[in-house]
């Protein structure tokens, strides 16, 4: 069992979106609003202000996610998508107000397909 434990660490797969995206026009807050709520549509989190990230139970799910992130891109701005491990993911420290942060809890998903 303990093993099988260690194999899924590496197996579950956190997608993180980081994004800056233009804001001078109204045109622009427009695209802006609209990703931020599309990632949002799509199951992903706030990091903070301008990074999302979203837990996935495999590769495949992470990659289903991904296309649909490259299907409402702007047209304007730049983003960045790229995946970690919940290993990795697990590793990281947070921080507020220079004092050390709970690590986010890992969300208890079921999926149907």
């Amino acid at each position: 069992m303990k093993e099988a434990n260690r194999l899924n660490y590496y197996r579950i797969l956190w997608v993180f979106v980081f994004f800056d995206l233009p804001t001078d026009t109204k045109k622009d807050r427009k695209f802006s609003a609209r990703f931020r709520k599309d990632l949002i549509r799509d199951g992903f989190t706030m990091v903070q202000f301008s990074i999302y990230s979203r837990h996935c139970n495999s590769r495949e799910n992470a990659d289903v996610h991904i296309k649909r992130v490259k299907g409402f891109l702007p047209p304007h701005g730049e983003v960045i998508i790229f995946t970690i491990t919940d290993k990795q993911f697990g590793m990281m420290e947070f921080f507020r107000e220079r004092k050390q942060a709970e690590h986010p809890d890992t969300p208890q998903q079921l999926e149907l397909f």
